[in-house]
């Protein structure tokens, strides 16, 4: 019998359960809460989740996770950022603070907070690359894309959204094993985009 794969979620902040609900229901074998190199070291892919990407970059170097992570990702593990997840995975970031550190691989420059503030957050359907349907796409203290590296699809932009300044935005790429969004779509209901992930980890398994 034929299982999926094995993907982990970064445990340190962020919607850790919900990821890993939407997983299982996009066909992962098994999820597992990330915190220690060790468990890093059973997974197939990881996600990392939304939250607060100066402190989720601290507590992954007080876990000793962050060299770890940069290691694991540039030999090619599958990975999938979401919001904060997004800034982690890029190497440029604008509007970061001062030191503040990535993991890196994805090529391209994120802008911090972009969208705003929590009291700024909004919805938005987004056509994506593949997708028969549009997906409705929540935003929360988002980054999104400034540019992008000439190896980098550009899975989504914001067409129509209550934000006029939101219009023409990149908010989601991929990049060969890699896969971001600026969007939160763990807490939507649609399992499509993780589907996506799940099935990249099993074409790199």
């Amino acid at each position: 019998m034929t299982t999926g794969p094995t993907i982990g979620v970064l445990a340190l902040q962020g919607d850790v359960r919900e990821h890993r609900a939407m997983l299982e229901q996009a066909g992962a074998g098994a999820t597992l809460a990330v915190r220690r190199p060790a468990e890093l070291e059973q997974v197939d892919g990881i996600v990392l989740p939304g939250g607060e990407s100066t402190t989720m970059s601290k507590l992954a170097r007080t876990f000793d996770l962050l060299d770890p992570l940069r290691d694991a990702i540039a030999g090619g593990l599958p990975a999938f950022g979401t919001c904060a997840g997004m800034i982690l995975l890029a190497d440029h970031i604008e509007a970061g603070i001062v030191g503040q550190e990535t993991i890196g691989g994805l090529d391209v420059v994120v802008r911090r907070n972009a969208f705003g503030r929590q009291v700024d957050s909004f919805e938005a359907e987004l056509d994506l690359t593949g997708f028969d349907d549009p997906f409705h796409a929540v935003f929360i203290r988002a980054p999104w894309v400034e540019k992008v590296g000439a190896d980098v699809e550009v899975v989504a932009r914001v067409t129509a959204a209550s934000r006029p300044e939101a219009v023409g935005r990149i908010v989601a790429v991929r990049q060969r094993h890699l896969l971001a969004t600026s969007f939160h779509p763990e807490i939507t209901g649609d399992a499509r985009i993780h589907r996506v992930f799940v099935e990249l980890v099993r074409e790199g398994s």
